[in-house]
């Protein structure tokens, strides 16, 4: 049977307020963050480019991408960031995990994997949060995503559409789906793992540092699935897992 798995979106592939702060500092220094922080008004005027910046060549930005990728930028930054300064802050973004959507993507025609992408986004002016993740995820080589906009319990979720795991970055959206559902839950930590919350792995939580190693695991599991239980069950140890205690 094919496996039915539930990604993320906001924190596992696109963090888009956290994530893009901390590349902000990243890409432009903590005055840009000083910026960020003071200038939340609906009513601020954008930031002019700093002088030192070059303009994006247009040929190396497709007008279809940069669409996309600017109906992402959450509504804080496009009030604080010239255009050109969001598509630059943008393509450091995609460099992150580069390629792992398309990868994703490769390996659900391969094995026939069923993918729901679940975020929480709010709406903003435009498309709705909906649309804007499916342009999103297409442009980065997915075709045809489904992506569920939802609230409230990620394992009364997972219990409804009948998912067999879930990969999210939030522990306490992890312990939802081990508490409220027969699913397995990933957790992607990108932190220091002294960070951790000890009752993950306790509570049978697998823990990974990037999406690329979650996609290199669960491919492993389906394999050993369909080949080998036995296999299988070394994979869950070397993960972490546990099997959930309502299973």
């Amino acid at each position: 049977m094919s496996l039915r798995i539930g990604f993320d979106l906001d924190g596992v592939f696109a963090d888009m307020e956290a994530e893009l702060l901390r590349q902000a500092v990243a890409v432009f220094g903590e005055p840009m963050k000083r910026r960020l922080e003071e200038r939340a008004s609906p009513d601020s005027a954008p930031v002019e480019a700093d002088s030192g910046e070059t303009a994006l060549d247009s040929a190396s930005t497709p007008q279809a991408v940069a669409e996309a990728s600017a109906d992402n930028v959450p509504p804080l930054m496009k009030t604080t960031m010239s255009s050109r300064q969001q598509r630059r802050l943008w393509r450091h973004v995609e460099s992150i995990e580069a390629g792992v959507i398309e990868r994703l993507a490769r390996l659900v025609h391969e094995r026939r994997w069923e993918i729901i992408f679940l975020t929480k986004r709010p709406e903003s002016a435009g498309a709705t949060a909906q649309l804007q993740s499916q342009r999103w995820l297409e442009s980065k080589g997915f075709p045809l995503p489904s992506v569920f906009v939802v609230q409230g319990s990620r394992g009364r979720i997972a219990a409804a559409l009948g998912l067999d795991i879930v990969v999210d970055d939030r522990p306490e959206n992890c312990l939802d789906v081990i508490v409220d559902s027969k699913a397995r839950a990933i957790l992607v930590w990108r932190e220091d793992e002294r960070q951790l919350p000890a009752a993950a792995r306790r509570m049978g939580i697998g823990v990974v540092k990037s999406v690329g190693e979650c996609l290199d695991i669960i491919s492993e599991i389906d394999a050993a699935g369909r080949d080998d239980p036995g296999v299988m069950a070394r994979v869950m140890r070397l993960l972490g897992l546990k099997e959930p205690a309502n299973a």
